[in-house]
């Protein structure tokens, strides 16, 4: 048999060629491109957005992701608060079993939080649930969750797949090898049968599932992290959706293939993160300097086109309530930015006898590369010398995670549509995630008493004073928020846009499905 990588090779062929695809997909399986490999299968484990995708359609929680991003319930057939908002109670359907038959009763929930905010279990995502309090089971049938403070975005959060049913009775017999039983023994709507490392994830059916039956039979998510690569694959008729497509391409995509190309908006914020612990860059003048040569409105409406709007702070538009931060800095003329830079650089010590010298680092895409050259490009007026450093994304992100790194490619997608999502990473505490090594107690203080206000436009105005507080220490640069680009074949039916790019293979539908 032919190893999928050759195959590959042969399909890029196909693609520079315009021939068609003489493999035609399986009628009963839905193909996905993902940009990155999975790190692992236990959604305790990760954070990035490649692997928690596959858990979500693997783990279902309390709530869950509807088709057009809003929150439906999940394994909780309803819910109710106390009039504080502090007290939720969330009663579960009847009957709830995981793939392998084991039930599933409330106290589960409690004991996966545990599991979850356990030091020793290091989960990555564990700071995105410090709202709560404490989860406990009123029975089999009622799982009750006190918050500490309020926390609108309750019911999203719950959907994320670190608070959804997992097999812990496995867990318990099997210890970390649970990952490695196949099937995976899952609670949501599909269980893992076959995984091969840069290979496929091939999911199935579960057969105990509450809903029963999906309408697609089975699920093949294959990491590309070339994003031209995967539109390559795409075109050649292999794969149903790829989740990305080089900015580059999008004229080329609107005038051939218009129909599967979808660009929406997104709830993420792309930026570099500026390692604050060493030199350079733990001197705040020295990164302000870098943030005001950088021409923003440029990069994101001449470089990317592509609809991006430019970012000078990290909360995305939208979701505070607020209008996108905007600072002094943006009415400048770009002359008057490179003298105050020039000022700043100077004060700081660095010169033409001394000059400012690092490595920008970036994961292997071409448009990560687009953007860091623009950068250095900014920053040479003012003597800078930013070398090109890349690397493919396992090893960037665990470059990071290190605080192996001078200039770092970063970003935050928003793992619920909260400004504390956002926020959050970028606390003293947060651990690995806070790429920066950012700490500051004002900043840490200022988001504390915007997480303790109940009242909606008060929290707003709290959290754009946080925000305030990050801008102006620079530990990161930001340079534009996102939206989405994915190609969606035409045998697909039931993607819906959303800001949160969400769109589980169970909300999907195949003309050819059987």
């Amino acid at each position: 048999m032919i190893r999928l990588r050759a195959f590959f090779l042969f399909l890029l062929l196909i693609a520079g060629c315009g021939g068609p695809n003489t493999n035609p997909l399986p009628a009963d399986m839905l193909v996905r491109l993902a940009d990155d490999e999975i790190k692992s299968l236990d959604p305790h484990s990760v954070s990035d957005l490649a692997s928690l995708r596959v858990a979500a359609d693997q783990f279902e929680g309390l709530t869950r992701y509807a088709a057009n991003g809003d929150i439906e319930p999940g394994l909780a057939r309803s819910w109710t608060t106390s009039a504080d908002g502090l007290t939720w109670d969330f009663a579960l359907r009847k009957g709830l079993t995981f793939s392998d038959g084991a039930p599933i009763a409330a106290p589960l929930f409690e004991a996966v939080f545990a599991r979850l905010t356990e030091p020793a279990t290091a989960a990555p995502t564990a700071s995105l649930f410090d709202a709560i309090e404490t989860v406990q089971a009123a029975g089999p049938d009622h799982v009750i969750i006190t918050l500490a403070y309020p926390f609108p975005a309750l019911l999203e959060l719950l959907a994320h797949p670190a608070m959804a049913a997992l097999p812990l009775h496995r867990i318990a017999e099997a210890g970390e090898g649970w990952t490695r039983e196949r099937p995976l023994v899952t609670s949501g709507p599909y269980r893992l049968t076959d995984w091969t490392l840069n290979d496929r994830a091939l999911l199935e059916r579960n057969p105990h599932w509450h809903e029963g039956a999906t309408p697609i039979a089975r699920v093949a998510w294959r990491p590309v992290d070339d994003s031209l690569t995967a539109m390559r694959i795409f075109l050649a008729g292999s794969a149903d959706i790829a989740g990305e497509f080089p900015s580059t391409r999008l004229r080329w995509l609107r005038a051939n293939r218009d129909e599967a190309t979808r660009v929406a908006g997104y709830r993420g914020a792309y930026y570099f993160a500026f390692n604050t612990r060493r030199p350079p860059f733990d001197d705040v003048r020295v990164r302000r300097a870098l943030s005001l040569a950088v021409d923003r409105p440029w990069i994101s409406e001449e470089l990317l086109a592509i609809g991006t709007v430019p970012a000078w702070g990290i909360i995305p538009p939208g979701l505070s309530g607020l209008d996108p931060i905007a600072p002094v800095s943006r009415t400048m003329t770009r002359r008057a930015r490179l003298e105050e830079a020039r000022r700043l650089l100077d004060e700081a010590g660095y010169g033409p006898r001394n000059p400012l010298s690092f490595d920008i680092r970036f994961n292997s895409a071409a448009e990560h590369r687009r953007i860091s050259v623009a950068l250095a490009a900014m920053w040479e007026p003012l003597g800078v010398d930013a070398r090109l450093f890349n690397s493919e994304a396992t090893l960037h992100f665990a470059a990071l995670r290190r605080g192996d790194f001078t200039l770092a490619r970063s970003g935050w997608i928003g793992d619920i549509s909260a400004p504390e999502n956002f926020l959050a990473v970028h606390r003293s505490d947060a651990g690995v995630i806070n790429y920066s090594g950012y700490a500051n107690p004002t900043y840490d203080t200022a988001l504390d008493r915007a997480l303790g206000e109940p009242e909606p436009a008060a929290r707003a105005r709290l959290m754009r004073a946080a925000e305030d507080i990050l801008v102006r220490d620079v530990p990161i640069l930001p340079v534009y928020y996102y939206v989405s680009r994915s190609l969606v074949g035409p045998r697909v039916s039931g993607w819906i846009d959303n800001s949160a790019n969400v769109h589980p293979s169970r909300t999907l539908l195949l003309s050819e499905a059987q």
